[in-house]
């Protein structure tokens, strides 16, 4: 008969239609065990027998619920387990990848995957300087070399390139563990820094265009004229205009006016209190 609080389970075995094949194959077993106990002389039992047996199999009943609920509360527990997992490795700002000690990429996070423009499971087996600029390659090597020979935490920047070819400026740190095998592995973090590189340059640009007036500068002893770095000789303040961020307002100096202007000159010393 089918169990009525449970229509849909298979007739026969009292599973639920969807059960895994290992547990109705544990059923079966525990079917062919009960009709093996029907076929032995049941009139032996005495009622106070038969009521130990009851008690028994009400008991058992009990602990295997209660086993389930365990169990249950143990798959709900793993379950939020392996979604903080996801969370905190998975959906991490950075990449993270393990490597063998030949460069090997072992496992990535989904980061690592969308920086290099490859599915996740793709990255495996890679070597990590398929995503690497062919002429920073280098600077990983020696990276690596170095982490392995001292087995200190190392930080190097260098240019990686996507699968479709795009690159990005990276800051890789890296560390030394030991696998399940005994063989050392590296933990490799990925962080890509294109932006603060960027704004480095910007900044460093900045600087260069920011003039500044050093060393021996050539002037003319009679005009007063300097000679710039091609040659050409301009004015003082056209010359300073160029090199520095400094304006000139113009105006006639004392002495200047006295030379050039001897009546205002006079003007100025009858009104000289």
């Amino acid at each position: 008969m089918i169990d009525q609080k449970y229509p849909e389970q298979n007739k026969g075995n009292g599973l639920p239609a969807d059960a895994h094949p290992d547990r109705m194959e544990l059923r079966r077993q525990a079917e062919k065990k009960a009709r093996a106990l029907e076929q032995q002389d049941m009139a032996a039992f005495t009622p106070e027998e038969f009521r130990w047996v009851l008690h028994e199999l009400q008991v058992h009943q009990i602990e295997l619920e209660m086993q389930n609920e365990e169990m249950r509360r143990a798959q709900e527990e793993l379950d939020a387990s392996r979604t903080r997992y996801f969370e905190l490795y998975d959906l991490a700002p950075v990449g993270y990848c393990t490597l063998s000690e030949q460069g090997l990429i072992r496992e990535a996070n989904l980061t690592a995957a969308t920086l290099l423009g490859v599915d996740q499971g793709g990255l495996v087996k890679q070597p990590i300087t398929r995503f690497i600029v062919k002429e920073d390659q280098d600077i990983y090597y020696r990276h690596r070399k170095l982490l392995f020979e001292s087995r200190e935490p190392q930080v190097c920047e260098l240019r990686m390139q996507c699968y479709d070819g795009r690159h990005f400026w990276a800051r890789l740190q890296a560390t030394v563990v030991q696998g399940d095998d005994g063989a050392p592995l590296c933990r490799l973090v990925i962080s890509d820094i294109t932006e603060s590189k960027q704004a480095a340059e910007a900044l460093q640009k900045a600087f260069d265009q920011i003039k500044t007036l050093r060393g021996i500068i050539p002037i003319c002893a009679h005009c007063k004229n300097i000679r710039n770095d091609k040659g050409y000789w301009s004015k003082v303040e056209v010359y300073v205009s160029e090199h520095t961020e400094a304006l000139f307002s113009h105006g006639i100096c004392p002495a200047c006016m006295k030379k050039l202007y001897p009546q205002y000159e006079d003007d100025d010393d009858e009104n000289t209190p």
